[in-house]
């Protein structure tokens, strides 16, 4: 029994939805940018949460190509592993690297610098469904029902 065991989850920790081939490409350590229209205050460790539906960007199927990922065998709906938030700043056109995505794609847009993935040996199912990019997974959601 001891194989099976998994290290305990944070209950504390929240979680940002991320959708595939994102996420594949931030746990591999490809992809240190996670782009997003709002900036964020928070730094340190979170989960990663595979959203239910894959990309439909342009970008995506790019980068599907390119890093011969196999989409349909990525998982969906799960706690994948974490990542730590070290900044957050403006996009600039030459993050498109380090975002996968074209740069025209940065423009008024924040960058989340990303920092030490590390991807869970299996996906983890949450006990509590997103109710918006950021939330909690195993705990209600402060001042929630």
């Amino acid at each position: 029994m001891a194989g099976d065991e998994r290290p305990p989850l944070d209950r504390d920790r929240i979680a940002l939805a991320i959708q595939q081939p994102w996420v594949e490409l931030i746990l591999r350590g490809i992809k240190p940018l996670e782009i997003r229209s709002q900036p964020t205050q928070l730094r340190g460790t979170i989960y990663v949460y595979a959203s239910k539906r894959p990309s439909r960007l342009p970008a995506a199927e790019t980068a599907i190509r390119r890093w011969k990922l196999d989409i349909d065998a990525l998982p969906l709906g799960r706690i994948v592993g974490t990542v730590d938030i070290i900044d957050c700043r403006p996009a600039r056109p030459a993050d498109h690297q380090g975002a996968c995505v074209p740069a025209e794609l940065l423009s008024g847009q924040f960058a989340y610098v990303l920092d030490r993935p590390m991807r869970f040996d299996e996906p983890r199912s949450v006990r509590f469904l997103p109710y918006g990019v950021w939330f909690y997974p195993f705990r209600r959601r402060p001042g929630g029902q």
